[in-house]
């Protein structure tokens, strides 16, 4: 299927910020730019809105870096870490994600799920045949579902020009076979 991205193209981005933070650090040992990953998977189409869903901490040590998330013209939406009583900890916006793609899908022309779980299948699907959406996903292709990127119109694979899209460190882990 042929792509289409143009200019009056409306856009929205989301983004599950643990699951590209998570590839970054263990694919790369570096920090993930949000920033330039929204800059390039727009491209010189419209931007609607960009959501990156992301965890508040007990510590509360990530304040500084959704202020950051914030400046570049992602809004955040939080949801705080759950503890169980066994000592457990939770913590996925999956279906908060996906609630908010469906709702907002009709003011746009095209979704972008920056991710790599295959969990958001279903999502791409329902996006391209019920609102008909172009449905493109963003990730670090090692980290992907090859089925979420057979599903999508078009994916981005982070990993083409990792260091472009890295803050910090930028050295890659060995993966042991």
């Amino acid at each position: 299927m042929a792509v289409i991205k143009h200019k009056e193209q409306r856009v929205g981005v989301f983004i599950d910020t643990a699951n590209i933070y998570h590839s970054g650090k263990h694919l790369y040992n570096s920090k993930v730019n949000f920033g330039q990953i929204v800059k390039d998977a727009v491209g010189d189409r419209q931007l609607i809105r960009a959501f990156a869903y992301v965890i508040t901490t007990e510590a509360g040590d990530e304040k500084a870096f959704f202020e950051a998330l914030t400046k570049m013209g992602i809004e955040t939406k939080t949801k705080d870490l759950q503890i169980f009583g066994s000592g457990a900890k939770k913590a996925d916006w999956d279906v908060g994600l996906a609630i908010d793609a469906v709702k907002i899908a009709p003011k746009l022309d095209a979704v972008v799920i920056v991710a790599g779980d295959g969990d958001y299948i279903p999502l791409v699907e329902y996006l391209q045949t019920n609102q008909g959406c172009q449905v493109e996903v963003v990730s670090f292709g090692k980290s992907t579902s090859s089925k979420l990127i057979e599903t999508a119109d078009d994916f981005m694979d982070l990993d083409q020009n990792a260091q472009k899209y890295l803050i910090g460190n930028r050295r890659p882990h060995k993966i042991s076979k």
